[in-house]
This record gives structure tokens, C-alpha cells and sequence, in this order.
């Protein structure tokens, strides 16, 4: 990954509004990155703490949390959304009545 990268991905995260949410995936793409998910939760593990980066609103696949079932870093994610006003059940967000961000950016409008 080179610091361009990063930085596109740092910015993503923190575009994403507070209550709201964004796949792996979206975030990706939203940096410009499509097909980099895995680059994303790369980024999120090894950024500074002094970033601040909202990571807890970036999920997996499905709008699930990807860290391990009993894990802290589950519980915190979890924790920190619910904070925010997002329902959480069984580790997925509950779908909400308007889109997620994802669909917001990157479906076509319709005709």
C-alpha cells in the first residue's frame, strides 16, 4: 500500500457520517480503490490511534461485524454504534428505513 492509498482510505472513513454505516467494500470504492476491501480493514488495524478514524462504522459484508463473537473489539464496535443511534442484533446492523451509504453512492438513480 502506498501513502496515497492511505490517505484516500483515512479520508473515507471519515466521511462517513455519524449514524450511519459503510461496507469494507464501499469504502473501497469510495476511496477510489474498488476491489480493495481487504486493503481497508489493513489500513484500519494499522492507523495511529491519533487519527481518530471512526472505524466502528465500517462493517463487513452484509452490514455485519467482523470481529469474533465474546471478542472486546466486537463489543466496542457494537457499543460505539448503538451510541450513535444504529441497532445492532446479533452482530448486523438492522436494516434502516433509508438506504445505507453504499447505496447511496454507488447504486445508478433510476429512470
Amino acid at each position: 500500500m502506498n501513502p496515497e492509498q492511505f490517505e484516500a482510505i483515512c479520508r473515507a472513513v471519515r466521511g462517513i457520517p455519524r449514524g450511519e454505516v459503510a461496507t469494507y467494500g464501499g469504502v473501497a470504492r469510495l476511496a477510489g480503490l474498488p476491489g480493495r476491501a481487504r486493503l481497508v480493514g489493513r489500513v484500519l488495524k494499522i492507523a495511529p490511534a491519533n487519527l481518530k478514524l471512526p472505524w466502528h462504522r465500517v462493517l463487513g459484508a452484509g452490514e455485519r461485524i467482523v470481529f469474533p463473537r465474546g471478542s472486546r473489539a466486537r463489543a466496542e464496535q457494537a457499543r460505539r454504534l448503538r451510541a450513535e443511534g444504529v441497532v445492532v442484533q446479533s452482530g448486523r446492523v438492522v436494516k434502516r428505513a433509508r438506504p445505507d451509504l453504499d447505496e447511496l453512492l454507488w447504486k445508478p438513480p433510476r429512470r
